[in-house]
């Protein structure tokens, strides 16, 4: 899926943070990071198994 088509979520976890949350989205490049403060922002794109270690480091 492209990048303009993509189904953007965040964590059921974020709500009453003050807004401060990251949002995911599984692309054709990879998976795809984004400020939810900033969608039309920056985004990063890493590739699937980078964030599945970014995820099993996070749960550590």
């Amino acid at each position: 899926m492209g990048r303009s088509r993509a189904a953007w979520r965040k964590s059921s976890r974020s709500s009453g943070n003050g807004g401060n949350c990251v949002e995911v989205a599984e692309l054709t490049s990879g998976i795809g990071l984004r400020d939810s403060k900033d969608p039309d922002g920056p985004k990063l794109v890493v590739s699937r198994d980078a964030f599945a270690a970014l995820v099993a480091d996070l749960k550590r």
